[in-house]
């Protein structure tokens, strides 16, 4: 298609290269975080929530991972997806199934699960304008990483990991005391702070979220920066 483009990964496994849309998430700097905090023992199964692209899904195939199933709730994502794993010759270790959230994988249980899935509240996203699809995380950007951790269960075997962002950008002590109550102790394996683009950071949207406390962002001069934490929840 002529609206498709491609983009250059030069994260964790990379260079290579994606073929993208514009309704498809691009790889964002969770992304890259995220990508530097798995571990994937050569031969395990893992799942890819959210996979978008399959950027993530393909960082665990070239850690040697045994078979990668992504889903997202974009048949247009899961199309481009299984489209670049073609591309890189990954099409025999990932599969892509659409549906929501882990909906689609009855019956696959896996060792890693990457929960990579949409966190930002609705209205931040709609004037930040970084979910292409209209996907964003709910009223308080924490609804649909809930929804995922009440899921997971049934798909992470015993001893097996889950890779888990948060931010400060959503409500994330909700989301956190519902990992805690799923895995019990979390470690944090990744930290990042990034500013909020300056439309985003003036919206009312972003001030009516701090000032009920629903989000939580440091102020340095002029900015507001958000933290991202990477959390390694294991099931016991």
């Amino acid at each position: 298609m002529s609206s498709e483009q491609d983009y250059e990964w030069k994260g964790r496994t990379g260079p290579f290269t994606l073929r993208l849309t514009p309704r498809v998430f691009q790889p964002s700097p969770t992304s890259r975080v995220l990508a530097d905090a798995i571990e994937v023992r050569p031969g395990e199964t893992v799942i890819d929530v959210g996979c978008g692209s399959g950027v993530l899904s393909f960082v665990a195939a070239r850690l040697d991972a045994g078979m990668v199933y992504g889903t997202d709730i974009s048949d247009e994502a899961v199309r481009v997806a299984s489209e670049n794993a073609q591309r890189l010759h990954l099409a025999d270790r990932t599969e892509f199934r659409a549906g929501s959230l882990l909906a689609p994988l009855d019956g696959v249980v896996a060792d890693v699960v990457i929960g990579d899935v949409s966190g930002i509240p609705d209205e931040v996203a709609a004037v930040a304008g970084w979910f292409p699809d209209g996907h964003a995380g709910g009223p308080t950007g924490a609804e649909i990483p809930l929804a995922m951790l009440e899921e997971v269960g049934d798909h992470l075997k015993p001893g097996g990991r889950m890779y888990l962002p948060t931010g400060t950008i959503q409500d994330e002590r909700t989301i956190l005391a519902k990992a805690r109550r799923i895995f019990g102790t979390l470690e944090e394996v990744a930290e990042r702070e990034f500013p909020l683009p300056a439309l985003v950071a003036r919206s009312k949207a972003v001030a009516r979220l701090m000032a009920q406390g629903v989000v939580n962002l440091r102020r340095r001069g002029s900015r507001l920066l958000w933290r991202l934490a990477i959390w390694r929840c294991e099931r016991s």
